[in-house]
């Protein structure tokens, strides 16, 4: 049996892990879980919710590491995470994502000689002043199994020089959530407490740094949904960030945009597969519209996700309004421009090939894969 320290610090993570820890509580007898919170995203409506929501168990341990810059948030949980290998000694970590936690945690382990599996590994925007990109990047470096969503991310790898033994492509674990929560979310009230019909109103989620930390380019962004806003009613469930730099620049919505509370997964989950259309600058909410067949107009320059743009659900509009409302034109006019079928080994089931993955890298001493169930399924994904 191996011991595995899975790692989560923010809200996507949480999505991502749940399916993981689910599959490997069904190993009891190859694999003991354990899972650890580092506190990055520590608010209720940002992390506790979703562990209740997405039935995962309470956790092992908690970091409680809290804000501050990126470099002393790094820091903490480096310190923090020695300890907990040091007192649990496990024999792999996993991590998933790009997000500060996933960094800091790698490193932790790699130092101190405990393999590392990344999941959405291989994922690139080529900007490197996204500190996403950054992460992406190291983690990768890291990690001893890279654990890939999409042919794409398998290229980079290789390209990068990476040993094509340590690639897996599995398929995007974030989409496991989503096919396991959809029944349940269609019971969600929250289009008729809102008083929405399907397919009449946009949602839009504003947070990243580039976008909402430049007084300028938050206002035009502003403006933007606003005009949105006056074409079908816009939701805006308000990331704290956000509401935080709102505040000290002094701008304040207008009625056309209708601010919200940050929402729990099941209504973000009714609200996005009903939408007309999503607006956002999330990495993540760009591979959940392309999954449900929802337009999605994506406020940034480049995506690491570029799989969704030949997919042909999501727009690349940056934070230029001419852009984004020529993309708002174009997917207004024909209702239907959006696929319905989702790309290869979307399919629900990533997490099983993920713990068969690692199960089988740990049990050969040279470290490469051992066939197994599944095998030709990974074979015929990468020869796309």
């Amino acid at each position: 049996m191996i011991k595995v320290v899975n790692v989560v610090g923010t809200r996507p993570n949480l999505i991502k892990m749940a399916p993981i820890i689910a599959e490997m509580r069904c190993r009891d007898t190859e694999i003991a879980p354990l899972l650890v919170h580092t506190g990055q995203h520590y608010d209720d409506s940002m992390s506790g919710s979703f562990l209740r929501e997405l039935g995962l168990p309470p956790l092992d341990i908690n970091l409680n590491v809290r804000s501050g810059s990126q470099a002393q948030q790094i820091a903490q949980i480096l310190l923090a995470f020695e300890k907990v290998i040091q007192e649990q000694r496990p024999d792999w970590i996993v991590v998933v994502g790009d997000v500060n936690s996933t960094l800091a945690c790698a490193l932790a382990a790699h130092k101190l000689g405990v393999r590392v599996a990344h999941v959405e590994a291989g994922l690139r925007s080529h900007d490197r002043s996204m500190t996403e990109e950054i992460n992406r990047i190291l983690t990768d470096r890291l990690s001893d199994l890279l654990l890939t969503s999409c042919a794409d991310a398998d290229e980079n790898l290789l390209r990068e020089g990476f040993a094509p033994r340590s690639i897996v492509r599995v398929g995007n674990v974030l989409i496991d959530t989503l096919t396991q929560n959809l029944k349940r979310a269609a019971s969600s009230p929250i289009l008729e407490a809102w008083q929405l019909q399907p397919r009449q109103y946009a949602v839009a989620t504003l947070h990243r740094p580039q976008n909402v930390d430049d007084p300028v380019i938050l206002n035009r962004l502003v403006a933007a949904l606003a005009e949105i806003g006056r074409r079908l009613p816009l939701i805006l469930p308000l990331h704290p960030r956000t509401q935080a730099r709102l505040q000290e620049f002094s701008i304040s919505l207008p009625e056309q945009i209708r601010q919200v509370a940050p929402l729990g997964y099941t209504d973000c989950l009714k609200l996005w597969s009903n939408a007309r259309l999503v607006v956002t600058d999330s990495g993540g909410l760009q591979e959940e519209t392309s999954a449900l067949g929802i337009p999605c107009l994506t406020l940034r320059e480049n995506t690491e996700r570029w799989l969704t743009l030949q997919h042909g659900s999501n727009y690349l509009v940056g934070t230029d309004p001419q852009r984004i409302f020529a993309a708002l034109d174009r997917v207004l006019q024909h209702p239907a421009s959006a696929p319905t079928k989702s790309p290869r080994l979307w399919d629900g089931q990533a997490a099983g090939r993920i713990v068969e993955a690692i199960l089988s890298f740990a049990q050969s001493p040279q470290r490469k894969l051992r066939p197994y169930a599944g095998s030709a399924l990974f074979a015929a994904g990468a020869a796309e």
